[in-house]
């Protein structure tokens, strides 16, 4: 299970690596039990002010494991700039499925599909990763671009935590402020 923990934690930032990332913090009403942080990027002083914004949450056990993580990320566009954002979300999943092969699962993911983050027209794809024909973790990406920042709204649990925490990822998804 330790295996399946490292593979959501890095499914997670697999997100903090994309370029599509926010200038100003977005309000967000984080779920009451959950770890809050805010992710300072690599190579960055804490002091330093952030062109780049990023919230996550994660939900532990009992134990301390992690069940789910519910991020956040944004970035400002260049003016002038217009963002594929099928694109992106597409190169994105492409990343979490090559990532989650290489350790030996095999994962499907719905088709892109129209939704809404916050007050913005979005595009959404769900990835169901297993193991040997047993459902361990699900992923979802919502992705969003306002005229000056691109969004990217991500959470990914362990199978059934993923399905418990539906009412609680729901409530922080419609309590965004962006």
């Amino acid at each position: 299970m330790i295996d399946v923990r490292n593979r959501l934690l890095s499914a997670a930032c697999l997100l903090l690596a994309s370029p599509f990332v926010l200038a100003a913090d977005p309000e967000i009403h984080w779920p009451s039990g959950w770890q809050v942080e805010e992710v300072v990027p690599d190579g960055e002083a804490p002091a330093k002010p952030q062109t780049v914004s990023r919230q996550r949450a994660i939900k532990n056990d009992e134990n301390g494991n992690t069940l789910m993580v519910i991020e956040l990320t944004g970035t400002p566009i260049e003016a002038g700039h217009k963002v594929n954002l099928e694109g992106v979300l597409l190169e994105m999943r492409k990343s979490i499925q090559k990532d989650f092969a290489q350790g030996g699962y095999q994962s499907v993911c719905t088709k892109m599909h129209a939704a809404t983050l916050s007050r913005l027209q979005a595009l959404e794809t769900t990835c169901v990763i297993t193991e040997n024909g047993r459902h361990v973790l699900s992923q979802t990406l919502v992705g969003a671009v306002d005229t000056d920042k691109a969004y990217v709204f991500s959470y990914a649990g362990q199978a059934q935590a993923y399905d418990a925490s539906k009412d609680e990822v729901s409530s922080v998804r419609d309590s965004l402020k962006l």
